[in-house]
């Protein structure tokens, strides 16, 4: 027999905790790109540079490049572009976690299987982070294009980035990089869950709460620097496809721009 339909005292009440914990997502999600994202500029800054040497315009170090964008561009500078992030954060995550759930059936439908292994996991996680890269590449776009100290008197903002950008290389353009950051998202995943089954299974046995927790951590820690290492290189070449606006490009398809950047400054 059917259940009756809910009395709107009931339909508010269980409703409620979904939201609740939805809007703590998005909360938590927000608060970490405005701890984290110093870094991402200090990380698009390294990856622009190109050669090495001495002076005010090479960075040595992370700490060394914190000092010199504050102390000549400002502090300020070290926000530049964030809000393409966190206009993009709630649907990156809505749809990559529900990329993952959907991929996860259909691959073990496909399979034949009632439980996700770690040959499913890696499938599906990888499959998931390539949906969600083509969502956040345009994001990505004008980040990059902000985050540059060579463009700080090009784009006065993230709609006038935007506006120019489709204006003089046309809208197509806010998907350069696209390839890469497909790649980039790929290799993480797939090195993430490639690696978190086993470093799960090596650590010992959680017998309670605060120990699981621990073993998560331990193993989602590893798992995402081990992702990070594997996804590097594609990172690097996206930042330079995604920052060269000229109609000669040096940069344009993801493998020979890898060769590209070895062979050049290896």
């Amino acid at each position: 027999m059917a259940a009756a339909p809910p009395t709107p005292l009931a339909t508010a009440t269980t409703a409620t905790p979904g939201v609740t914990v939805k809007t703590e997502k998005r909360i938590a999600g927000t608060s970490e790109i405005l701890v984290m994202y110093p870094l991402d500029v200090v990380k698009t800054r390294f990856q622009l540079q190109v050669g090495s040497g001495a002076g005010e315009e090479v960075y040595t170090s992370v700490l060394d490049c914190f000092k010199k964008i504050i102390k000549n561009e400002g502090f300020s500078r070290l926000y530049r572009g964030i809000l393409p992030p966190i206009l993009v954060e709630a649907p990156k995550r809505a749809i990559k976690f529900s990329a993952n759930e959907q991929y996860s059936r259909i691959l073990k439908s496909i399979n034949g299987k009632d439980k996700m292994d770690q040959s499913l996991s890696i499938q599906a996680g990888i499959a998931a982070g390539c949906t969600e890269a083509v969502v956040i590449v345009p994001f990505e776009l004008v980040k990059i294009r902000l985050q540059d100290k060579g463009n700080a008197g090009k784009y006065n903002g993230t709609f006038d980035a935007i506006t120019k950008i489709v204006r003089h290389e046309g809208p197509l353009a806010l998907f350069n990089g696209l390839e890469a950051t497909v790649w980039r998202h790929a290799t993480w995943n797939g090195g993430y869950f490639g690696s978190i089954f086993s470093i799960r299974k090596a650590l010992p046995k959680a017998d309670n709460k605060q120990q699981q927790l621990r073993n998560n951590f331990i193993a989602g820690a590893i798992g995402g620097t081990i992702g990070t290492m594997l996804n590097t290189p594609f990172d690097v070449v996206k930042t330079r496809i995604q920052n060269d606006s000229g109609t000669v490009k040096k940069y344009n398809w993801t493998i020979p721009a890898i060769k590209t950047v070895a062979q050049e400054e290896g």
